[in-house]
Protein backbone atom coordinates (compact mmCIF):
# COMPACT_ATOMS: atom_id res chain seq x y z
CA UNK A 1 0.00 0.00 0.00
CA UNK A 2 1.18 3.39 -0.97
CA UNK A 3 1.65 6.35 1.81
CA UNK A 4 -0.82 9.08 1.35
CA UNK A 5 0.18 12.06 -0.86
CA UNK A 6 -0.95 14.79 2.03
CA UNK A 7 1.47 15.26 4.48
CA UNK A 8 -0.18 15.13 7.39
CA UNK A 9 -1.76 11.80 6.19
CA UNK A 10 1.83 10.68 5.36
CA UNK A 11 3.29 11.25 8.43
CA UNK A 12 0.23 9.44 10.36
CA UNK A 13 0.80 6.43 7.48
CA UNK A 14 4.55 6.08 8.46
CA UNK A 15 4.73 6.26 11.84
CA UNK A 16 1.90 3.36 12.21
CA UNK A 17 4.02 1.52 10.08
CA UNK A 18 6.99 1.99 12.12
CA UNK A 19 5.30 1.20 14.87
CA UNK A 20 5.68 4.43 16.96
CA UNK A 21 3.81 6.21 19.21
CA UNK A 22 3.28 10.08 18.90
CA UNK A 23 5.55 10.45 21.70
CA UNK A 24 8.08 7.78 20.93
CA UNK A 25 8.30 9.85 17.22
CA UNK A 26 8.77 12.95 19.15
CA UNK A 27 11.44 11.63 21.24
CA UNK A 28 13.31 10.67 18.17
CA UNK A 29 12.55 14.18 16.42
CA UNK A 30 13.91 16.67 19.23
CA UNK A 31 10.56 17.60 19.35
CA UNK A 32 7.14 17.43 21.57
CA UNK A 33 4.54 15.18 21.19
CA UNK A 34 2.21 18.21 21.16
CA UNK A 35 3.99 19.32 17.68
CA UNK A 36 3.58 15.67 16.36
CA UNK A 37 0.44 15.87 17.28
CA UNK A 38 -0.46 19.68 15.61
CA UNK A 39 1.45 18.11 12.53
CA UNK A 40 -0.49 14.95 12.05
CA UNK A 41 -3.84 17.16 12.32
CA UNK A 42 -2.69 19.50 10.07
CA UNK A 43 -2.97 22.23 12.40
CA UNK A 44 1.07 22.97 11.91
CA UNK A 45 2.87 23.12 9.06
CA UNK A 46 6.01 21.67 9.35
CA UNK A 47 9.48 23.73 8.21
CA UNK A 48 12.24 21.95 6.07
CA UNK A 49 14.11 21.24 9.12
CA UNK A 50 11.60 19.14 10.83
CA UNK A 51 10.45 17.68 7.88
CA UNK A 52 14.32 15.82 7.28
CA UNK A 53 14.43 15.32 11.30
CA UNK A 54 10.97 13.29 10.93
CA UNK A 55 12.82 10.91 7.79
CA UNK A 56 15.33 10.67 9.95
CA UNK A 57 13.29 9.44 12.86
CA UNK A 58 11.13 7.10 10.92
CA UNK A 59 14.37 6.05 9.12
CA UNK A 60 12.73 7.03 5.45
CA UNK A 61 14.47 5.75 2.61
CA UNK A 62 16.04 9.07 0.49
CA UNK A 63 13.27 8.07 -1.99
CA UNK A 64 10.45 8.72 0.65
CA UNK A 65 12.33 11.44 2.28
CA UNK A 66 12.09 13.73 -0.99
CA UNK A 67 8.21 12.47 -1.16
CA UNK A 68 7.62 13.63 2.90
CA UNK A 69 9.46 16.96 1.60
CA UNK A 70 7.11 17.32 -1.61
CA UNK A 71 3.81 16.86 0.57
CA UNK A 72 4.84 19.31 3.12
CA UNK A 73 5.61 22.05 0.11
CA UNK A 74 9.25 21.94 -0.22
CA UNK A 75 11.74 20.65 -2.87
CA UNK A 76 13.35 17.82 -2.68
CA UNK A 77 17.05 17.30 -1.50
CA UNK A 78 18.20 14.06 -2.33
CA UNK A 79 19.36 13.52 -5.77
CA UNK A 80 18.59 10.61 -8.19
CA UNK A 81 21.69 10.19 -10.36
CA UNK A 82 21.88 8.04 -13.32
CA UNK A 83 24.93 5.62 -13.01
CA UNK A 84 26.50 6.05 -15.58
CA UNK A 85 26.80 10.26 -14.72
CA UNK A 86 30.53 11.58 -14.56
CA UNK A 87 29.73 13.13 -11.06
CA UNK A 88 29.51 9.11 -9.65
CA UNK A 89 32.58 7.77 -11.33
CA UNK A 90 34.45 7.14 -8.26
CA UNK A 91 30.93 4.18 -7.27
CA UNK A 92 31.54 2.65 -11.08
CA UNK A 93 35.60 2.39 -10.46
CA UNK A 94 34.80 1.07 -6.86
CA UNK A 95 32.03 -1.27 -8.57
CA UNK A 96 33.97 -2.62 -11.03
CA UNK A 97 37.12 -2.97 -8.32
CA UNK A 98 34.77 -5.11 -6.23
CA UNK A 99 33.00 -7.20 -9.02
CA UNK A 100 36.73 -7.93 -10.65
CA UNK A 101 38.32 -9.03 -7.13
CA UNK A 102 35.46 -11.77 -6.84
CA UNK A 103 36.82 -13.23 -9.79
CA UNK A 104 36.59 -16.39 -10.61
CA UNK A 105 33.26 -16.50 -8.24
CA UNK A 106 30.22 -14.72 -9.63
CA UNK A 107 29.16 -10.89 -8.36
CA UNK A 108 26.55 -8.71 -9.45
CA UNK A 109 25.23 -5.29 -8.68
CA UNK A 110 21.85 -4.78 -8.67
CA UNK A 111 19.34 -2.29 -7.97
CA UNK A 112 16.38 -1.80 -5.43
CA UNK A 113 13.68 -4.37 -7.55
CA UNK A 114 16.70 -6.70 -7.91
CA UNK A 115 17.02 -5.64 -11.40
CA UNK A 116 20.49 -6.48 -12.98
CA UNK A 117 22.89 -3.16 -13.65
CA UNK A 118 26.27 -5.20 -13.48
CA UNK A 119 27.78 -8.92 -13.93
CA UNK A 120 31.47 -10.33 -13.72
CA UNK A 121 32.29 -13.19 -15.48
CA UNK A 122 31.87 -15.55 -13.37
CA UNK A 123 28.56 -14.58 -12.81
CA UNK A 124 28.05 -14.52 -16.72
CA UNK A 125 29.74 -18.22 -16.73
CA UNK A 126 27.23 -19.68 -14.02
CA UNK A 127 24.38 -18.31 -15.41
CA UNK A 128 25.48 -19.21 -19.14
CA UNK A 129 26.31 -22.58 -17.70
CA UNK A 130 23.05 -23.11 -16.18
CA UNK A 131 20.37 -21.65 -18.41
CA UNK A 132 22.41 -20.74 -21.41
CA UNK A 133 24.02 -17.66 -23.07
CA UNK A 134 22.66 -14.36 -22.51
CA UNK A 135 22.30 -11.47 -24.29
CA UNK A 136 24.48 -8.55 -23.81
CA UNK A 137 22.39 -5.26 -22.44
CA UNK A 138 19.81 -8.31 -21.82
CA UNK A 139 16.88 -6.85 -18.87
CA UNK A 140 17.25 -9.76 -16.42
CA UNK A 141 15.73 -9.11 -13.19
CA UNK A 142 17.18 -11.91 -10.85
CA UNK A 143 14.44 -12.12 -8.63
CA UNK A 144 11.98 -13.53 -11.53
CA UNK A 145 14.96 -15.53 -12.68
CA UNK A 146 15.53 -17.28 -8.67
CA UNK A 147 11.69 -17.50 -7.89
CA UNK A 148 9.84 -18.09 -11.51
CA UNK A 149 9.22 -21.88 -12.33
CA UNK A 150 11.33 -21.44 -15.45
CA UNK A 151 14.89 -20.03 -15.24
CA UNK A 152 16.74 -21.28 -12.35
CA UNK A 153 14.28 -23.40 -10.17
CA UNK A 154 15.21 -26.54 -11.80
CA UNK A 155 18.47 -26.70 -11.65
CA UNK A 156 18.51 -25.22 -7.52
CA UNK A 157 18.11 -28.61 -5.39
CA UNK A 158 16.65 -26.62 -2.21
CA UNK A 159 14.93 -24.00 -3.98
CA UNK A 160 12.24 -24.09 -1.63
CA UNK A 161 14.06 -23.20 1.07
CA UNK A 162 15.87 -20.16 -0.31
CA UNK A 163 12.77 -18.75 -2.03
CA UNK A 164 10.97 -18.49 0.92
CA UNK A 165 14.06 -17.13 2.90
CA UNK A 166 14.09 -14.49 -0.11
CA UNK A 167 10.49 -13.75 -0.57
CA UNK A 168 10.50 -12.68 3.24
CA UNK A 169 13.28 -10.26 2.08
CA UNK A 170 11.38 -8.96 -0.58
CA UNK A 171 8.50 -8.80 2.24
CA UNK A 172 10.86 -6.75 4.65
CA UNK A 173 11.81 -4.56 1.67
CA UNK A 174 7.94 -3.49 0.84
CA UNK A 175 7.58 -2.92 4.32
CA UNK A 176 10.33 -0.53 4.67
CA UNK A 177 9.93 1.40 1.89
CA UNK A 178 6.33 1.75 0.74
CA UNK A 179 6.97 1.69 -2.53
CA UNK A 180 4.30 0.69 -4.87
CA UNK A 181 7.15 -0.91 -7.43
CA UNK A 182 8.23 -3.34 -4.72
CA UNK A 183 4.74 -4.41 -3.94
CA UNK A 184 4.15 -5.20 -7.06
CA UNK A 185 7.02 -7.01 -7.21
CA UNK A 186 6.76 -9.04 -4.51
CA UNK A 187 2.77 -10.10 -5.98
CA UNK A 188 4.02 -10.86 -8.75
CA UNK A 189 6.93 -13.20 -6.86
CA UNK A 190 3.79 -14.49 -4.70
CA UNK A 191 1.87 -14.88 -8.10
CA UNK A 192 4.28 -18.01 -9.22
CA UNK A 193 3.57 -21.62 -9.49
CA UNK A 194 3.70 -22.95 -5.74
CA UNK A 195 5.54 -19.45 -4.29
CA UNK A 196 2.54 -18.87 -1.42
CA UNK A 197 2.19 -22.64 -0.63
CA UNK A 198 6.07 -22.80 0.46
CA UNK A 199 6.63 -19.35 2.37
CA UNK A 200 3.33 -20.62 4.56
CA UNK A 201 4.94 -23.85 5.51
CA UNK A 202 7.72 -23.72 8.64
CA UNK A 203 11.00 -23.67 7.92
CA UNK A 204 13.00 -26.67 8.83
CA UNK A 205 14.55 -26.71 12.03
CA UNK A 206 17.39 -28.62 13.81
CA UNK A 207 21.00 -29.31 13.25
CA UNK A 208 22.20 -28.00 10.07
CA UNK A 209 24.82 -24.97 8.27
CA UNK A 210 25.09 -21.70 10.17
CA UNK A 211 24.06 -19.97 6.70
CA UNK A 212 21.80 -21.10 4.11
CA UNK A 213 23.73 -22.40 1.09
CA UNK A 214 21.90 -22.37 -2.63
CA UNK A 215 22.31 -25.69 -3.79
CA UNK A 216 22.80 -25.76 -8.29
CA UNK A 217 23.00 -28.98 -9.87
CA UNK A 218 22.84 -29.39 -13.70
CA UNK A 219 23.86 -33.00 -14.84
CA UNK A 220 26.68 -34.22 -12.36
CA UNK A 221 28.12 -30.68 -11.71
CA UNK A 222 27.16 -29.41 -8.12
CA UNK A 223 27.92 -25.56 -7.31
CA UNK A 224 26.94 -25.63 -3.49
CA UNK A 225 27.09 -21.65 -3.24
CA UNK A 226 26.19 -19.38 -0.19
CA UNK A 227 25.79 -14.92 -0.87
CA UNK A 228 26.78 -12.14 0.71
CA UNK A 229 25.14 -8.74 -0.18
CA UNK A 230 26.91 -5.18 0.61
CA UNK A 231 25.78 -1.62 -0.19
CA UNK A 232 27.20 1.49 0.20
CA UNK A 233 28.19 3.44 3.20
CA UNK A 234 26.74 6.78 3.97
CA UNK A 235 24.79 7.43 0.25
CA UNK A 236 23.37 10.90 -0.30
CA UNK A 237 22.03 10.10 -3.64
CA UNK A 238 18.78 7.94 -3.89
CA UNK A 239 20.48 5.77 -6.68
CA UNK A 240 23.34 4.63 -4.24
CA UNK A 241 21.62 4.44 -1.61
CA UNK A 242 18.84 1.35 -4.09
CA UNK A 243 22.21 -0.32 -5.15
CA UNK A 244 23.12 -4.15 -3.65
CA UNK A 245 26.40 -5.73 -4.46
CA UNK A 246 25.91 -9.71 -4.25
CA UNK A 247 28.97 -11.53 -3.84
CA UNK A 248 28.60 -15.85 -4.46
CA UNK A 249 31.35 -18.13 -2.78
CA UNK A 250 31.93 -21.73 -2.95
CA UNK A 251 31.27 -24.04 -0.09
CA UNK A 252 33.64 -26.74 -0.93
CA UNK A 253 36.91 -27.19 -3.23
CA UNK A 254 34.90 -28.67 -5.95
CA UNK A 255 33.05 -25.78 -6.52
CA UNK A 256 36.06 -23.92 -6.07
CA UNK A 257 37.86 -25.82 -8.99
CA UNK A 258 34.76 -25.80 -11.36
CA UNK A 259 34.52 -21.73 -11.28
CA UNK A 260 38.72 -21.59 -11.81
CA UNK A 261 37.91 -24.10 -14.87
CA UNK A 262 35.23 -21.61 -15.94
CA UNK A 263 37.76 -18.43 -15.52
CA UNK A 264 38.51 -17.22 -19.10
CA UNK A 265 37.93 -14.69 -21.48
CA UNK A 266 34.15 -14.86 -21.28
CA UNK A 267 33.12 -10.42 -20.78
CA UNK A 268 31.50 -9.20 -17.72
CA UNK A 269 27.80 -7.66 -18.46
CA UNK A 270 26.55 -4.44 -18.15
CA UNK A 271 22.59 -3.97 -18.16
CA UNK A 272 21.35 -1.43 -21.38
CA UNK A 273 20.63 1.80 -19.11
Amino acid sequence: MEPPSKFSSRLVWWRRKRGLSQLELALAAACSQRHVSFLELGRTRPSRDMVLRLSAALDLPLRQSNALLLAAGFAPVWTETDLAAPTLAPVREALDYMLAQQEPYPAVVVDRHWNLMQANKGAVAMVEFLVGPVEPGAAINLADALVAPDVLRPYLENWADVVRYFVRSVEADAAADGRPETAALLERLLSYRDVRTTISQAPPVGAGAPILPMHFQKGRTRLPLFTTIATLGTPQDITLQELRIESFFPVDEETRAIFRKWAGPKKALRARR
